[in-house]
C-alpha cells in the first residue's frame, strides 16, 4: 500500500483541530476528513468518524495496526508541516 496523495486544509479558528486532511491510497482510493489534533503530547491524527445512536463515536475507517497508523499519522503530520506558511481555511 502506497499513500500517494496528502491534502492537507489547515484550520484557521482557535482549539485543537488544527488541520483536516484527505490521503490517497495507490492512486485508487481515498479517505476523507482525517483530523490533525494537538494533544498533550502534540500532535495526533483522527481518523473519520461518525456519532452513534448511543452517543459514541466510532471510526468510519482506520488502519488494523499500529504500524499502518504510524506510517499515515508520520506522512500526513509531515506534510502539515510543510504547509506551515499556506494560508488555513475558515
Amino acid at each position: 500500500m502506497d499513500i500517494t496523495d496528502v491534502r492537507v486544509r489547515r484550520v484557521a479558528k482557535e482549539g485543537k483541530m488544527k488541520a483536516v486532511v484527505s490521503i490517497t491510497i495507490d492512486n485508487e482510493f481515498v479517505i476523507h476528513d482525517i483530523k490533525v489534533i494537538e494533544g498533550e503530547k502534540g500532535l495526533f491524527i483522527a481518523m473519520p468518524s461518525r456519532k452513534s445512536s448511543d452517543g459514541e463515536y466510532r471510526d468510519i475507517a482506520h488502519p488494523i495496526n499500529s504500524d499502518t497508523r504510524n506510517r499515515i499519522q508520520d506522512l500526513i503530520l509531515a506534510r502539515y508541516y510543510e504547509t506551515e506558511d499556506e494560508e488555513p481555511i475558515v
